[in-house]
């Protein structure tokens, strides 16, 4: 309910008769002996044209049930109807709606005879339409429970006296009797929501039983609240609450949602440690088994003084991408097709163009070596590029099936994984169930949220049902797993990039410098260190071939060597780029 400042007694020898409020010089001039009568206010004038009065009797029994008698007089001119409105529901927290019932509604005229009152809920209001037939006064009855609300070592009665009237009213009495002196009183009167005090109130004088309230001139839909205090055991009672809904209700932080919350977050930190220590495979492995890989790939040859490329456990580019990030990458794939050139599988012939515009360049598939045997995803890869072709334009691609054949390459990168077991499981389906896990817990978690906002208080606890499907989501990318020996290869494969980062790694004899460092180049195209290895394999070009010309990259015409490090970079980044539009890869960061 709307709260109404109550005013206290500020002399204590006499807190029960001192007259707290006297807005009515008449009530202060009246004789003695009226005292203890509501009819000490009939000596002030009615004002304005009305002639209705209304003198309202509200007597507090011992149950705690008030029960109230009302005269309205209507003079010479009585209406045919007259509403009058009761309140029956007021805020009273942010959670709960203050309610009173009102029961044994009847009406008679001056006479004893009964007069007709309809009734009609307005849910935070009650309006009783009087048919008042022309009857000079109607007196009103009811009952009214909800009244009273423990405060301290007291009660306190609190009503809306008067919630509304459909016409305006001269003058209204009020008057409170609990069978005991009232300790304070207050009011508030006019419109709804008003903090103007009412015309007149008091106790009742010296050893007055009643509270008695005064409002004159109540304009149509004016309020008069009262609220009256009495000594501890004056009667029983307690507010009748009902819950209502609201934001700052549903999502209510209390000990038991909070601990709620904390418990779920708690799970969380849990899983998160339990993952760290699942991938902290690789961290130990990376402690015993890296410098493995941090060494030449070089073996001898046959041939006195040659070398041949053998990558730390025989991995290829497409498997090392892979590997590294637990992703097949268009980079994977860029890096692929060099490695299958530099291999003799295809060679990369970049096409005539003008200075400044747009270049591009034709893939030749070539038998390839008989010793070079092609893994699965490489001899899908040669498919998709050239179908039933032995040629193919890079900027044909995007235009060709080539688009639908790289979901094969893309599968079969994963399928690889597991085959070589380097995963329990095809890292994009692990990654896909964990992520469908974490949608689902998190409409779970907004579903379960809406729930609890409706009928509880403790919609708090369902976010953290939706915070943890978040991040189950989120961290989805972290969830494939690599086996103990996927580890140890993702080991060697970081000592063999620190190998090919380092300065060491230039140092090949002559002769073999162009066939090994052309080796070298994919790897580099995954490492991200293609710019390096570029201008390095093209300085040993000019060194070591008579023609200028790589075995697998040729130019055109006036193409030099020189020129080899732009062309590959600009090779690479338009190849990406074709890839990256088939939408069947991940990105580059």
């Amino acid at each position: 309910m709307r709260r109404v400042g109550i005013v206290r007694p500020v002399c204590a020898a006499a807190a029960a008769a001192v007259v707290l409020c006297t807005a009515a010089p008449a009530a202060a001039a009246a004789p003695a002996g009226s005292a203890a009568s509501p009819e000490t206010h009939s000596s002030v004038p009615l004002a304005g044209d009305s002639t209705i009065s209304n003198a309202i009797l509200l007597e507090l029994g011992a149950d705690g049930v008030l029960h109230g008698q009302e005269t309205l007089s209507f003079g010479d001119g009585a209406p045919d109807e007259f509403t009058r409105t009761f309140t029956v529901r007021e805020p009273y927290d942010t959670a709960h709606d203050r309610v009173f019932e009102i029961t044994g509604i009847t009406a008679r005229d001056a006479d004893g005879g009964e007069v007709d009152v309809a009734t009609r809920d307005h849910d935070t209001t009650l309006d009783l339409t009087i048919d008042t037939g022309g009857a000079e006064a109607v007196v009103l009855e009811y009952q009214v429970r909800g009244v009273l609300d423990p405060i301290g070592d007291g009660v306190e009665l609190e009503w809306a006296a008067v919630g509304g009237y459909s016409a305006p009213v001269a003058e209204t009495t009020v008057a409170v009797d609990a069978g005991v002196p009232p300790v304070a009183l207050s009011c508030t009167a006019g419109e709804p929501r008003s903090s103007i005090y009412c015309t007149s109130s008091d106790m009742g004088g010296h050893q007055g039983l009643l509270a008695r309230f005064l409002q004159n001139d109540m304009d149509t839909g004016d309020r008069l609240d009262i609220v009256v205090g009495y000594p501890p055991g004056t009667a029983p009672g307690e507010p009748i609450l009902d819950r209502t809904w609201s934001l700052t209700s549903a999502f209510a932080i209390t000990p038991v949602t909070s601990g709620v919350f904390g418990l779920v977050l708690l799970v969380l930190v849990g899983g998160l440690v339990a993952l760290i220590r699942l991938r902290g495979r690789d961290e130990r492995a990376l402690k015993t088994q890296a410098a493995a890989g941090d060494s030449a790939p070089l073996l001898p040859d046959g041939a006195p003084g040659a070398l041949r490329f053998r990558p730390p456990d025989g991995v290829h580019p497409g498997q090392i991408g892979t590997l590294i990030d637990e992703q097949a990458d268009v980079v994977d794939i860029t890096a692929t097709v060099v490695d299958l050139a530099v291999r003799g599988h295809l060679t990369i012939r970049e096409l005539p163009h003008a200075r400044f515009s747009a270049v591009d360049w034709r893939l030749d598939k070539c038998p390839g070596p008989v010793d070079d045997e092609l893994l699965p995803y490489e001899r899908l890869l040669l498919d998709a590029l050239f179908h039933n072709w032995h040629q193919v334009k890079v900027s044909e691609l995007g235009r060709s099936d080539f688009p639908a054949r790289l979901t094969e390459v893309r599968d079969e990168l994963y399928r690889d994984m597991v085959r070589l077991r380097w995963f329990a499981n095809r890292p994009n389906l692990e990654r896909n169930r964990w992520v469908g896990a974490g949608i689902a817990l998190t409409v779970a978690g907004v579903a379960l949220t809406v729930v609890l906002a409706v009928f509880t208080q403790a919609a708090f606890t369902g976010l953290a049902v939706v915070i943890a499907g978040a991040a189950v989501t989120v961290g989805a990318q972290y969830m494939p797993a690599k086996t103990r020996q996927g580890s140890v290869v993702f080991a060697h494969t970081l000592g063999f990039r620190a190998y090919l980062l380092s300065p060491e790694a230039e140092h090949v004899p002559q002769g073999n410098r162009v066939h090994l460092f052309s080796r070298y180049l994919p790897y580099a195209i995954i490492f991200d260190n293609v710019d390096r290895w570029a201008g390095i394999l093209s300085s040993a070009g000019r060194d070591e071939l008579e023609d200028e010309e790589l075995p697998w990259y040729v130019g055109p015409e006036e193409w030099r060597l020189e020129d080899f490090t732009d062309s590959i970079k600009s090779f690479t980044l338009t190849l990406t780029g074709v890839i990256s539009n088939t939408r069947q890869f991940r990105t580059l960061a």
